[in-house]
């Protein structure tokens, strides 16, 4: 008899389902240790708040608001990933500037020198492109606000002016700065830039001193370790061909009317509000990973994908041995889901975590 994949046994231990969430409290953090049992919250507990390495709040503002909309394009409420989305990896993450020197303004001249540190990456994370987001110009009460990048190279070389790779977008511009991460075979392990404004307009000495939202650096990883292993592949077989032993037994088929097959998936909602984990867990607001639950039917149609074993084993329970359990019914194919999250220094997460979601039952 197969065991369930990695729902059926576990999901009556887990958490409070989201239909208790409404009158309870949530949960306090000392006690999440022993609650996370589901595999995608394992995975999200060593990123909560209270762990090893939390060092300032939540982030907001303009960088949060443009992760939102990446989330949006990338996957819908539930957090399923779409068809259509072009990230072209499973993770990004958004790392926040660390700002150094004196005063930035001097006269119409706006100059801020930025660094990003990339120090503690996880080794499973592959870095397959680095961009710098920012905002190339900004509407004033007089005037306008023209921005750009230059790269600050370690040595006494002079700088150099970043151009967006394309048109800006919604406002936004971006700059590809992976050939000044990536040396050779490794990776730097900091970046440091200047933020360049200048105010035009001929009123713009009467704009009051407004500071231009600081650029953001996107990394855009692979994570080699991002969910669950798959489930081990079934040989590819006709579908006819799971029904064949049932076929060649009279006997066997006379039983395909008098039970009734209720395995099949079953809803198990999961509200981070529930866990304390909200105000970190940005979307999506629950997880539903779904269960398989019912009795598997004498004769296994040819839509449970069932294996040519699980025949068998239905075969004997039924007409040779009862104390043989018939086959379980378990969760077939998984589909991932998308997790957009802070993280403990600050920077912004998303992530596509494989195999967390049952989308339909066989009988193993």
């Amino acid at each position: 008899m197969a065991l369930p994949y990695p729902f059926t046994s576990l999901l009556l231990l887990l958490v409070v389902p989201l239909s208790q969430a409404a009158n309870q409290s949530p949960l306090p953090l000392g006690s999440l240790p022993a609650v996370p049992t589901l595999p995608l919250l394992q995975a999200l507990q060593t990123r909560a708040p209270g762990s090893p390495g939390w060092q300032v709040g939540p982030a907001s503002g303009q960088p949060l608001r443009y992760m939102l909309n990446l989330y949006r394009r990338a996957a819908d409420r539930e957090g399923r990933p779409r068809r259509s989305r072009s990230l072209g990896t499973n993770t990004i993450r958004l790392v926040q500037a660390s700002s150094h020197g004196g005063q930035p303004w001097a006269g119409r001249w706006y100059l801020q020198a930025l660094t990003y540190h990339l120090e503690g990456q996880p080794e499973a994370e592959h870095l397959l492109r680095a961009t710098v987001v920012y905002l190339p110009s900004l509407s004033l009460a007089h005037g306008r606000l023209l921005c750009a990048l230059e790269l600050v190279a370690a040595s006494e070389a002079p700088r150099v002016l970043l151009s967006p790779t394309a048109r800006p977008r919604h406002g936004w511009a971006e700059v590809d700065v992976t050939p000044y991460l990536v040396l050779g075979n490794s990776s730097m392990e900091s970046l440091a830039l200047r933020h360049v404004c200048v105010r035009a307009g001929r009123a713009a000495g009467h704009n009051a001193l407004v500071a231009p939202s600081r650029p953001f650096l996107l990394l855009y990883l692979n994570d080699t370790q991002a969910g669950l292993a798959p489930p081990a592949a079934e040989p590819h077989r006709h579908r006819r061909d799971t029904g064949t032993l049932a076929h060649d037994l009279p006997n066997y088929l006379r039983e395909q009317g008098r039970e009734k097959s209720d395995c099949s998936l079953r809803p198990f909602p999961v509200s981070f509000a529930q866990l304390g984990w909200d105000h970190w867990i940005i979307a999506p607001h629950r997880y539903n990973p779904r269960y398989c639950k019912g009795t598997c039917p004498h004769l296994l149609r040819h839509d449970y994908h069932a294996p040519n074993h699980a025949v068998v084993q239905s075969f004997v329970h039924q007409l040779v041995d009862a104390s043989v359990p018939r086959p379980s019914c378990v969760p077939y194919r998984y589909s991932p889901i998308s997790v957009l999250m802070i993280e403990p220094n600050g920077g912004i997460l998303y992530k596509e975590y494989e195999n967390m979601i049952a989308e339909s039952c066989t009988c193993r």
